[in-house]
């Protein structure tokens, strides 16, 4: 499998360099060559496979003979050694609970798939790689996790101050070792264009050995694939599933098609987007007009220029009425999310984050508005990206009660912050990181 930049201007390279260095000389986003097929009846009989199967079947196309097939096992398996449990909220909507990993968010899978990787592509590199990453919420905490104290990667997180929650910020701000947090007075995608800028700049390229951990880099993109094979083995319904996903950045629900051109049922995808809604704008108009971000309760969403929508455009070929025919995307505002979670919580006793009540929302509405050209027993599930926790003013406020905090992350209240504060100029990034 080779890789290709989706601007055409590099040359094509496999899987281990597209990880390593993220983004393509020519700055376009890396795409597989083909998408591969599944093998032969693995839908049919995926019910019978271990998660372990299921995931080394779908990656091991994708990573060719760039990484040893005993230690392409391990890294799955230590990926996705955590549980994936599709809950039942309502007769025809169900949760994809993807909060279960080490940080309770969805990018564990990719982050600790991408950390895994790298490592085992630097071991032999006595050049240290640093990983530039930008945050909206919860790659930074999951990056840092999944990095943590790998030998001969140094990881650096751009997060824009007070615009992430408590636990996020203390996930991403508290490692310390090889995890340095850089607070931006600024919006995500202030942080988002310092990172693009370093990867293109030449100075900085020839010092350091540069790579992404956003979702732009392969490595992580990928893998999300994979819990949508895990919620299909659970689904017990004879049609095929509507898929609801939170997006952002894009690269989660384009990691969702991928699966689903491979060969995963899926009956329809929809884009559940906060106020940050140029993609269903464009769904709406067919004009592509990217905005400076919004400031959501849905944090983790809050982009106005997704980098991964030109992947799934690439999905369609480009044709426009080939990818509405499969993928719908909504806005839906702080007002209506505050009041989802308060409604589900009422009446099923079920928890929502304001990204998966964005996506409930949407999916809910799907189904009644287009009821009438489906059989009545449509049904579908949310992707659930991240555990109530991290969001306790909103979440709190809504169901008027407090949130036990996981076991899991209740150490991080005991440590201190440490992070750097810094602009939102690329030349401040570029010469703190010409300093190390």
């Amino acid at each position: 499998m080779l890789y290709y930049s989706l601007n055409h201007q590099s040359p094509k390279v496999n899987f281990a360099e597209a990880a390593v260095k993220g983004q393509a000389p020519d700055k376009g986003l890396y795409f597989p060559e083909y998408i591969p097929t599944l093998p032969k009846g693995f839908i049919e009989n995926i019910k019978t496979y271990s998660k372990e199967a299921i995931g080394f079947t779908i990656m091991q196309p994708y990573v060719g003979e760039n990484i040893d097939k005993n230690e392409l096992q391990r890294i799955v398996t230590e990926t996705i050694n955590f549980k994936f449990p599709l809950v039942r909220i309502t007769e025809n909507i169900a949760s994809l609970e993807l909060f279960h990993g080490p940080t309770l968010a969805f990018k564990d899978v990719g982050a600790r798939f991408m950390s895994r990787c790298l490592g085992y592509f630097n071991r032999n590199n006595k050049k240290e790689v640093t990983v530039l990453v930008a945050t909206s919420g919860d790659t930074g905490g999951a990056v840092a996790n999944g990095f943590l104290g790998v030998e001969g990667v140094n990881v650096v997180i751009l997060y824009p101050s007070k615009k992430v929650s408590p636990v996020q910020e203390l996930q991403l701000t508290t490692l310390g070792k090889n995890i340095t947090a850089l607070e931006v007075n600024g919006t995500f995608d202030d942080c988002q264009a310092m990172v693009k800028q370093a990867f293109a700049d030449t100075d900085l390229n020839n010092k350091l050995s540069l790579t992404s951990a956003n979702s732009i880099n392969v490595a992580r993109w990928l893998p999300q694939q994979l819990y949508y094979f895990f919620a299909y083995q659970q689904w017990q319904q004879n049609e095929a599933p509507i898929i609801c996903v939170p997006s952002g950045n894009f690269g989660n629900i384009c990691a969702g098609i991928v699966a689903h051109i491979s060969g995963l049922p899926v009956k329809h995808f929809i884009a559940a987007c906060n106020a940050n809604d140029v993609v269903p704008n464009y769904l709406q108009t067919e004009q592509y007009t990217p905005k400076p971000a919004v400031a959501t309760i849905s944090n983790a969403m809050d982009v106005g220029n997704p980098s991964n929508f030109i992947r799934i455009m690439q999905l369609f070929n480009n044709q426009f009425n080939a990818l509405k025919n499969k993928l719908s995307s909504v806005s839906i505002d702080d007002a209506t999310t505050k009041t989802t979670i308060e409604t589900v919580y009422k009446n099923y006793q079920y928890i929502l984050d304001p990204h998966g009540a964005v996506a409930y929302k949407a999916l809910e509405d799907y189904l009644k508005n287009d009821v009438g050209q489906r059989p009545t027993s449509a049904s579908g599930f949310i992707l659930e990206t991240a555990h109530p926790v991290k969001f306790p003013e909103t979440v709190e406020e809504v169901i008027h009660q407090k949130i036990a905090i996981p076991e899991s992350v209740q150490y991080l209240f005991n440590l201190e912050k440490k992070s750097i504060t810094m602009q939102p100029k690329f030349e401040d990034l570029k010469e703190w990181l010409m300093r190390r």
